[in-house]
């Protein structure tokens, strides 16, 4: 009996992040049925699902929703290689820390996207302009967090490495790396949702494919079911990103749970 209430508390547990989302869906389908929302700029939930399999059935989606993935993980892959690269490096050397620091926080603080201008003439707008722009974007979480993570290793851990005579490399390997893991991890999340921000914007600007571009392009024939598609497809995706940082956390960090369970 106590195995079946845990079983039932665990799947209501499951469903509940999703109670909110399906009963603003049914108010939503319910006030553009009754006529309480005007359906020429509201269009309903079913109308959104129905553009959604018509762009489906044309190839328009799938190829623009690839796109879109492309460049997010292109740009997630290199901005977060080199942010990464960098916080290693800043957070083991305190030369390389005096050296480039100060610096990287002074670009830190220039917002990303003022950048879209300069971007576009130096590398056009064209894939390479769009990927680097999502790449800055990523890379300054990434690296905060490393940084910040190898910053706040317990100074008796390292400690007890040195006792052991661990190389540079397994201190690194079996140390420090693993209790900056939850850190750098954190910075991942965060970079996601600034990736999906970063693609947004730069696909809206000047694209001629791509989510953004369907709905800017869609924006100007007043296609709202489009539009209202495109949202929700970045809010999917967005949701999707995070639960696979969420997957990540849970397996590289499960030798935290074990330990905590002992």
């Amino acid at each position: 009996m106590k195995k079946s209430n845990k079983q039932d508390k665990r799947q209501a547990e499951n469903l509940l992040p999703w109670l909110i989302p399906i009963v603003l869906i049914i108010v939503w389908q319910v006030a553009v049925d009754a006529k309480w929302i005007d359906a020429t700029y509201v269009p309903s939930p079913l109308a959104v699902l129905e553009q959604g399999v018509t762009l489906w059935q044309a190839g328009t989606l799938q190829q623009n929703m690839g796109i879109s993935l492309y460049r997010a993980t292109m740009g997630l892959l290199i901005g977060g290689a080199v942010g990464f690269v960098l916080g290693v490096a800043n957070g083991l050397s305190h030369i390389s820390h005096a050296l480039f620091n100060s610096t990287i926080q002074m670009v830190r603080n220039i917002p990303h996207l003022a950048l879209i201008p300069l971007i576009i003439i130096w590398f056009g707008i064209g894939e390479p302009a769009k990927v680097t722009l999502v790449a800055i974007g990523v890379m300054f979480p990434i690296y905060i967090n490393t940084l910040h993570g190898i910053q706040s290793i317990d100074p008796k851990l390292i400690e007890m490495g040195q006792s052991y005579r661990l190389t540079k490399w397994q201190m690194f390997t079996k140390v420090i790396f693993p209790g900056a893991m939850p850190t750098i991890l954190m910075g991942l999340r965060y970079a996601l949702g600034v990736m999906w921000t970063t693609l947004i914007v730069s696909e809206t600007i000047s694209a001629s494919s791509g989510i953004g571009y369907m709905e800017t392009n869609a924006q100007q024939f007043l296609d709202m079911p489009t539009i209202f598609l495109a949202i929700i497809i970045y809010a999917i995706l967005g949701k999707v990103s995070d639960w696979i940082a969420a997957l990540l956390e849970s397996i590289l960090l499960d030798w935290q749970a074990s330990k905590g369970g002992r």
